[in-house]
């Protein structure tokens, strides 16, 4: 048990010493145009060297002229992991970025940016993310292949919740973008999105996020429970990648920074307290405040 869990001793050294190397580039800068492109590199790093982490360390420490290990050689499980983390860093980290390139910035640290010591805690706050929420793919990676079960209908079901999750997220995304264009473009007057993805909840786009990392973790479970090299209680420990994301987009970064810019921007509009009053703010079954 020990063994596997000491396995992820780099991957965890991977995520801060690069977030790490960012805030000494940009914090001197100012410069937060980078800040999430910076965290998807550490999610694409961190599951990289999870993965190929003993074949890295026999060719550099040890040593040895061996080639890296075959796709091939991994167990299902791992490769499916280590590609969902993939393709959903790449596409939001390049939204993200394009996003804030575009703009000149990130809205969220206008103020942040100015204080080295608060915005080097929020690149190493960064890293944290990237460990806590990536854990089950960095520890499905850590087992050895052969003590993977077989993949079943639990890792399906992950699966399938992992990509309708994606398309919410990614489709709620696109619509808000295009409203944006649309709007730009003169060819509404409206102040803000209520349509669409839009109408059912005021935050699409973090209910996709988190169905995404539910669907890993579900993912990840059957792998953990079936190995003896695991605790049985190892999926309730990964459980802290969906828990801490709900924590972060209900409570902290996500939905209440934008409820308050909301408000500020449009409170005094009835049109907008009418959608307050009507859309709930997150699941869209209920709950409007």
């Amino acid at each position: 048990m020990a063994g596997v869990f000491s396995k992820l001793v780099p991957s965890i050294a991977s995520a801060y010493g690069l977030q790490t190397l960012f805030a000494l580039i940009f914090v001197p800068q100012q410069n937060d145009v980078f800040y999430d492109f910076g965290g998807a590199c550490g999610y694409l790093s961190t599951a990289y060297l999870s993965l190929y982490y003993p074949a890295l360390k026999a060719r550099f420490w040890n040593g040895s002229t061996a080639a890296l290990p075959a796709l091939s050689s991994f167990a299902p499980r791992q490769l499916l992991l280590s590609a969902a983390l993939g393709i959903w860093s790449a596409r939001l980290g390049t939204y993200l970025a394009s996003r804030a390139i575009k703009a000149g910035g990130d809205s969220r640290f206008e103020e942040i940016k100015k204080q080295p010591q608060k915005f080097t805690y929020y690149w190493i706050a960064q890293a944290t993310w990237i460990m806590l929420v990536g854990f089950p793919v960095y520890l499905a990676n850590a087992l050895p292949p052969s003590a993977h079960a077989p993949l079943g209908i639990r890792d399906y079901a992950g699966l399938a919740l992992f990509a309708s999750s994606f398309v919410l997220e990614v489709a709620a995304d696109m619509q808000k973008h295009r409203w944006r264009k649309a709007r730009d473009n003169k060819q509404h007057d409206e102040r803000f999105i209520s349509s669409g993805l839009w109408s059912i909840s005021r935050h699409p786009n973090y209910l996709g996020e988190l169905g995404i990392w539910t669907g890993i973790w579900t993912l990840s479970t059957t792998g953990f429970q079936r190995t003896t090299l695991l605790p049985r209680w190892t999926p309730a420990l990964a459980l802290i990648s969906p828990l801490f994301t709900y924590f972060l987009l209900r409570y902290v970064s996500g939905v209440p920074p934008l409820e308050r810019q909301g408000e500020k921007r449009h409170g005094s509009d009835p049109k907008y307290q009418e959608y307050k009053r009507t859309v709930p703010v997150f699941w869209p079954w209920g709950g409007y405040e």
